[in-house]
């Protein structure tokens, strides 16, 4: 396959990186500082785990070209990045296929109207890295630390298009894709476990997490957030996706889910992830403005959500330090029961993912 990865961060990277080692034709596109490093240094990735550094070569361009011909091109980079990008794709007529592997809260209305939807499929990337200078420093994929890409049709359906870019996917080593048909609702419900919920609320504590989990004020914000914004998306007719991590989160009481937060907290997916608020606030921010907009036909009340959205500017003085004015609510405890078995399904996962 001729592919072409269209943002050279950190998931574009080791995309790249694993796609020429599976032997695909693979380009990376770049711009500016990113562009210099790698014509000087190659993509250089650091296993987050072992330290251990890999260099790897792969061809660098700046632009797509109209007449630029590939087979895929995979688009890792910010929604509200991916948005600018989408005259230059549209431009293109010889690219048959544009994966976007990123965060969206909106559906994927708007990048169907720009290129078409036997152009579009849409996914999620894993899972997290950051940038530290030229060095890529990424969580471990590989053998032992086997990560599934849940990708799909944006009208759920299975072609042999689907069949054909998830084998590209699942030929990287570390990798397996999940072909999903529920994947706009599964990226929206990814935006609210975390993003309009969590995100805010640890802004709100300075974007340190040992702060964030002894202020429980800012834990039960976003838990109730959380299940405000459950409750509102039900209400606009998203589907609930995976439903057994909604219905855990969602059914489990507010003390129960504090520990499971403050335990969960510790994994290295969080503390990377973390890492890269700073950098990505406007995204972050960009991401709730759509949540609301997919909620605007709900009227669901949402005052644990508009109290964190203050968070998202910087300029919102930070909750205090251990601050514990809110109660946890023991409302559902034995529907918390019923999801104890998710909870354990959950735990094993983050162990494994640890």
């Amino acid at each position: 396959m001729r592919v072409l990865i269209y943002g050279a961060g950190p998931f574009g990277s080791l995309f790249a990186e694993r796609l020429k080692e599976a032997h695909h034709d693979v380009t990376l596109l770049a711009r500016g500082d990113r562009l210099r490093q790698l014509r000087e240094h190659g993509v250089v990735i650091k296993d987050h785990e072992t330290e251990e550094i890999t260099v790897t070569r792969v061809p660098v361009v700046e632009t797509l070209e109209e007449e630029d011909e590939y087979d895929l091109i995979i688009v890792p980079m910010r929604k509200n990045q991916a948005l600018e990008i989408l005259p230059v794709l549209k431009k293109n007529k010889h690219v048959p296929t544009v994966l976007f592997m990123m965060n969206n809260a909106a559906g994927s209305q708007e990048l169907v109207k720009a290129l078409g939807k036997d152009r579009v499929m849409i996914g999620f990337p894993l899972p997290g890295g950051k940038r530290e200078g030229h060095i890529m420093r990424m969580l471990p994929v590989n053998d032992k630390n086997k990560w599934t890409l849940p990708i799909g049709e944006v009208n759920g359906e299975k072609y042999p298009r689907t069949q054909t870019v998830a084998a590209v996917l699942d030929s990287m080593r570390g990798y397996s894709v999940d072909i999903r048909k529920d994947m706009d609702d599964w990226l929206i419900c990814h935006v609210a476990i975390l993003i309009v919920s969590f995100v805010p609320a640890v802004y709100a504590t300075g974007q340190d997490l040992e702060r964030f989990a002894r202020t429980r004020d800012a834990i039960i914000l976003a838990i109730r957030g959380q299940k405000e914004a459950f409750k509102a998306l039900r209400s606009a007719g998203v589907k609930m996706s995976p439903a057994a991590v909604v219905r855990f989160l969602d059914w489990t009481p507010e003390p129960l889910m504090i520990q499971f937060w403050r335990k969960a907290l510790e994994m290295d997916v969080y503390k990377v992830a973390v890492a890269h608020l700073d950098e990505a606030q406007d995204e972050m921010y960009h991401l709730y403005k759509e949540f609301r907009e997919t909620i605007k036909s709900s009227d669901v009340p949402t005052p644990n959500l508009d109290e964190l959205e203050a968070y998202f500017d910087s300029q919102t003085p930070p909750l205090p330090d251990g601050s514990k004015t809110l109660s946890p609510n023991w409302t559902g405890v034995k529907r918390g029961l019923i999801g104890a078995s998710a909870a354990v399904a959950l735990g094993l996962l983050l162990k494994r993912k640890k």
